[in-house]
């Protein structure tokens, strides 16, 4: 059995964008989208609350106004309702076990509104073990999509690259197969990127520092490690590139304008939030959504 998309929704601008784009891709893979909405019991209940109903009552509706704004949009979409009592992070850190992947609300660290942006987006990030989607308020479906001639997004253009970070030197295959499987689906070209530093050394007679680039053996394995995928998804358009410079600065202007950006991250147990600063600079900084796939 396929399992569907999940993602967690609050009432907030930026869970309601991340529906949309959770529908989208479950319609995509045809498969269902599961609506999960975390609440907690307290003792003292919000007085934005009618008295006459109850925090359970109260996630059931704001599950139903977000599943019947997407009926609206994708009226041949399953779409399944989950109010699970718990924190938002361990109840969709729990569900996500059951997903494709995970598809969340976040806006930066700073100023979020919902439950699911900021530290609860970090948290999931971090330690989800399927793949994580942020997306941030106001993506609509035509940003996935080229500009027309008018110089404008609309959904009957084709859609935007997919860009794939990789670090040679830990690869991580799942997002490799993320990316590609994303760009099939889309039909849309993909272009995978590696960022390194040139080291200093010193030119000989004058002590001057100089940057000594040695690209021919990045490229090599960058090359050895997409092969396997050129074959397997010969139909997708796909290019390879090894830059100089800081990773951050390269996948964000690269993301610039892109429809997705996906990340590997290690699925290493950690004591705090650590995401490292690839993953750091593109939750704050990156206008597309933003796939981080976890990989051993």
């Amino acid at each position: 059995m396929l399992r569907p998309v999940i993602v967690g929704i609050d009432g907030s601008p930026e869970a309601l964008a991340a529906a949309g784009w959770a529908a989208r891709e479950a319609q995509r893979h045809d498969v269902a989208l599961r609506l999960v909405h975390a609440w907690t019991r307290s003792p003292h209940p919000s007085a934005a609350l009618p008295s006459t109903t109850s925090q359970h009552h109260w996630a059931r509706r704001i599950l139903r106004e977000a599943h019947d704004h997407l009926g609206a949009l994708y009226p041949h979409l399953p779409v399944e309702e989950y109010a699970v009592e718990g924190t938002a992070p361990s109840v969709l850190l729990e569900v996500s076990a059951d997903g494709a992947h995970l598809v969340i609300g976040s806006r930066s660290f700073g100023g979020a509104t919902g439950y699911l942006a900021g530290s609860v987006a970090l948290h999931l990030t971090t330690r989800c073990p399927t793949p994580v989607v942020l997306v941030r308020a106001g993506e609509q479906a035509e940003d996935a999509h080229q500009l027309n001639a008018g110089g404008r997004s609309a959904t009957h253009t084709p859609y935007r690259d997919i860009v794939l970070g990789v670090d040679l030197a830990h690869p991580c295959d799942e997002a490799v197969a993320f990316a590609f499987e994303s760009a099939r689906s889309r039909g849309a070209p993909l272009r995978i990127l590696h960022g390194y530093r040139p080291l200093p050394v010193t030119a000989t007679g004058t002590g001057a520092a100089v940057a000594f680039e040695v690209p021919a053996e990045y490229e090599a394995a960058l090359d050895a490690l997409v092969l396997p995928w050129r074959e397997k998804y010969p139909e997708t358009v796909m290019t390879a590139t090894v830059r100089p410079g800081r990773a951050q600065s390269l996948l964000l202007h690269a993301a610039s304008e892109a429809g997705l950006l996906v990340l590997g991250r290690h699925n290493r147990l950690r004591t705090g939030p650590y995401t490292g600063p690839v993953i750091q600079a593109a939750v704050h900084h990156a206008r597309c959504p933003i796939a981080v796939v976890p990989h051993a």
